[in-house]
């Protein structure tokens, strides 16, 4: 196999949550899991012109093991002001021009939680999870807001 045509989806989330007064209460970096159901729309993307592209992210409480054929959060937070929400959409260098999507999201939260999940879907309800990663257990409280930056990186 020739190894200079060969394409790695790598996928990586930070999300920082801010107090209300602005300043940074904690962040999160880390990679995630690209799913099976994930690649199969990115392969559809690449060619069909009608096919639903990546451009919402959402948080969930569950601290399950990312598994490939998920095709959900395992418990998505929908309340709170944290539901599923459209993304900011650009596209970044990592290693050749442009060759890295980017979504940025910001949620203003409204609620307590404990975030301990986020994934990149293609609808604003169901749809297809292109990845999904863990947090560990970082809580959220009314009047602070959680911005979102979720990477896939074709490299």
């Amino acid at each position: 196999m020739n190894t200079l045509n060969t394409i790695q989806i790598k996928g990586h989330i930070n999300l920082k949550c801010f107090r209300a007064d602005g300043s940074l209460r904690w962040e999160v970096d880390t990679h995630n899991l690209i799913t099976s159901a994930g690649k199969a729309q990115l392969a559809l993307l690449a060619g069909d012109a009608t096919a639903t592209p990546f451009t919402y992210l959402a948080v969930g409480t569950s601290n399950a093991a990312p598994a490939i054929g998920q095709t959900a959060l395992s418990a998505e937070i929908v309340d709170s002001g944290l539901a599923r929400a459209a993304s900011t959409v650009s596209r970044v260098t990592t290693t050749v021009t442009n060759d890295t999507l980017r979504l940025n999201t910001t949620w203003s939260v409204s609620g307590s939680k404990t975030v301990e999940e986020v994934g990149v879907f293609n609808a604003s309800s169901a749809g297809t999870m292109l990845g999904r990663a863990l947090t560990t257990s970082k809580s959220v409280v009314s009047g602070e807001t959680l911005q979102g930056r979720y990477d896939v990186a074709f490299a």
